[in-house]
């Protein structure tokens, strides 16, 4: 298809004179900007109020989430001479020649009463945006849940800029046009209705055809991925700029200009992908007034808004993932996906490629939702932790036994980090290795002891990226039960590690869920992936140790990942934990259904409290005898990795 290349005069066709002016009457456009038609008696303005610090009660947010989304939100991004300042020194410029003026009342008043993280929350200081995908159709309830969550998100700082979809449309189909821009201005109603500022942009801001800047260009990086069919230039988006500098939220049918300048519906897709690049390129640049009013048009998130909820997951059985990261699950979900779910989620993977499009634009802070429209507190959550609802690294029992776990889950997409596996330990590079610990323990690694001894025993290693994270496992020889037994070994996490600046950003979940696939979960239907250099699910698991500091602050993190826990050392000052082999357990499980008639695992007979009969595994199998005493020895003789001060 042509490029459509417009003189930026142009680049938006004024409402009177399109023909999708004739699609509005006078009276939507009354209704609009007029009052709402209950009193103003009637908006129970506290109960709003308190239904939205609820909601941010229900996100649980640590001090850490807190504060990093209030750092994303209260500071402007940094101009490029201040970033190339901060790349140069680690030390702050001084002036020499300023003096210090003695603080204001104010300044000191300030210094003795800092505000509270909840009145950060809701009184940011600097407004991002986000992209919003309404994938309906909705009925009249449900749009309203989801404008009352889109305008609680505008209260935390962030902006939607909403582009209007339905599955019952077909792109370049000719449907009725009023029907595109019924159901827009019945978005900007129920924003409005919730006692937001809405503005429909009916006008065709973006252009199909490809975009001017990749002719005879080629990007290696970005083969494979979906590209749109339409485009946009910043001159494009002076409506949507316009709408948000004055406190509106904008709101998009999926239309865009063809070769003769006419306005035809495309998919809801090409708009999002077009907006998203041209809003990254605007980036925080201001516009003549306010400071109050400045917002950053660069996307902080991705949001898409469906009834299908999200991605169905072949490990979950069809439940949703939890979190993606795109740059190492994208092939394995697409390979994954059943039959079947092509009809209960037909947009699934169009939204996933949409994803993974628009987060190559975005920062890598950034983040993509895809939500259902029964979830609209999750959008709250997520702006805040910038996670998903429930850890995908947990173990699968804990999820699915506690039925945290539901068809409606939201599914979380990351940019992420390409993960692979190495077994040879001279493919590691030491030394970007050896930054990466002693940078994330804030210690100084004993290099020669610990690569000699990683040289002899190493199993495998986990490296996430260009060693932004890292696992390294050994295999450790056991002592024998008694003489002449054969030696048995034990897998030994020695290194578990990730950088401070992708802590909190989904790097740990994605190298302790590889972690689980290589070791205790090997085996298993949750095993497989498609990792570089990985088993691929195929093998057999065994039981995954490690040790921790008592005092260590991670143990919380640990304890609920692992299988049990023992305190060991002269003085308890370390806590061994283990994960069991989820394979064995499997078996184990499949041999007390079985009554124990194999022989394998006989079942334990438990009385309850009311005398009722249940069969249980045993708490110590026969092969689990003595297995804790072994661990604690070996362990303790592993030799520390870090120099004494």
């Amino acid at each position: 298809m042509p490029t459509v290349l417009l003189p930026p005069k142009r680049a938006v066709v004024p409402l009177a004179q399109g023909r999708w002016a004739q699609c509005v009457s006078r009276n939507q456009l009354r209704t609009l900007r007029s009052s709402p038609a209950h009193d103003a008696e009637e908006i129970e303005f506290n109960g709003n109020d308190n239904d939205f610090i609820l909601s941010i009660l229900r996100a649980k947010p640590s001090i850490r989430d807190t504060k990093s989304y209030l750092a994303s939100i209260n500071s402007l991004p940094p101009s490029p001479a201040a970033s190339l300042q901060r790349a140069t020194t680690d030390k702050p410029a001084v002036d020499s020649t300023a003096t210090l003026s003695p603080p204001s009342q104010a300044q000191t008043n300030a210094q003795v009463h800092p505000p509270s993280l909840i009145q950060e929350l809701i009184d940011p200081v600097h407004r991002r945006t986000a992209l919003v995908k309404l994938q309906g159709p909705f009925s009249d309830r449900q749009l309203e849940s989801i404008a009352r969550g889109i305008v609680y998100l505008e209260k935390l700082g962030l902006v939607s800029v909403i582009v209007v979809d339905n599955d019952t449309w077909e792109s370049g189909s000719e449907c009725k046009k009023e029907d595109v821009v019924e159901e827009t201005m019945r978005v900007v109603a129920s924003l409005e209705a919730q006692g937001a500022r809405a503005r429909p942009v009916l006008d065709s801001i973006v252009r199909l055809g490809p975009n001017p800047q990749d002719e005879g260009t080629e990007d290696s990086e970005r083969q494979g991925y979906w590209t749109p069919e339409a485009h946009a230039v910043p001159e494009d988006l002076v409506a949507v700029r316009s709408a948000l500098h004055s406190g509106e939220i904008p709101v998009l049918p999926p239309v865009a200009l063809d070769s003769f300048c006419r306005s035809v519906r495309v998919s809801a897709n090409d708009i999002i992908a077009a907006l998203t690049r041209t809003m990254v390129q605007m980036g925080s640049s201001p516009v003549p007034g306010p400071a109050a009013s400045q917002v950053d048009m660069t996307p902080l998130r991705l949001m898409i808004i469906n009834r299908e909820g999200g991605i169905p997951s072949y490990a979950r059985s069809g439940l949703p993932h939890l979190l993606v990261n795109l740059a190492s699950e994208y092939e394995h979900i697409h390979d994954s996906f059943l039959p079947q779910w092509k009809i209960s989620h037909p947009t699934a993977l169009a939204n996933l490629a949409l994803a993974r499009a628009c987060l190559s634009y975005m920062p890598r802070t950034s983040s993509a939702i895809m939500v259902s429209h029964r979830s609209p507190s999750s959008l709250i959550a997520n702006l805040i932790t910038n996670k998903p609802a429930q850890s995908s690294s947990l173990p699968h029992a804990l999820l699915h036994g506690t039925r945290k776990l539901t068809p409606h889950t939201p599914t979380l997409f990351r940019f992420g980090l390409p993960i692979r596996v190495i077994r040879d330990p001279k493919e590691i590079d030491k030394a970007k290795m050896t930054a990466l610990l002693e940078q994330s323990f804030v210690k100084t690694l004993d290099y020669n002891a610990f690569w000699d001894r990683v040289d002899r025993k190493l199993d495998f290693a986990i490296i996430a990226g260009d060693y932004e994270g890292g696992a390294i496992v050994t295999r450790e020889t056991l002592p024998p039960s008694q003489p002449g037994e054969e030696p048995r070994s034990m897998v030994y996490l020695d290194k578990f590690a990730v950088l401070p600046s992708h802590q909190g950003d989904g790097t740990v979940d994605f190298l302790w869920v590889a972690l689980h696939d290589e070791s205790y979960g090997l085996g298993t239907p949750f095993a497989r992936n498609f990792l570089e250099g990985s088993m691929q699910g195929f093998g057999q698991g065994q039981d995954l140790v490690w040790r921790s500091r008592a005092d260590n602050p991670v143990n919380k993190w640990y304890y609920e990942r692992s299988s049990g826990h023992l305190r060991i050392g002269s003085k308890k000052e370390w806590v061994l934990f283990w994960c069991d082999a989820e394979s064995r357990l499997r078996k184990m499980e499949s041999s007390i259904r079985a009554g124990g008639e194999d022989g394998s695992c006989p079942p334990e007979i438990v009385r309850g409290k009311n005398g009722h009969v249940m069969r249980g595994p045993p708490f110590v199998a026969e092969e689990e005898q003595g297995r804790l005493g072994k661990w604690a020895r070996v362990v303790g003789n592993i030799p520390s990795s870090w120099i004494k001060k």
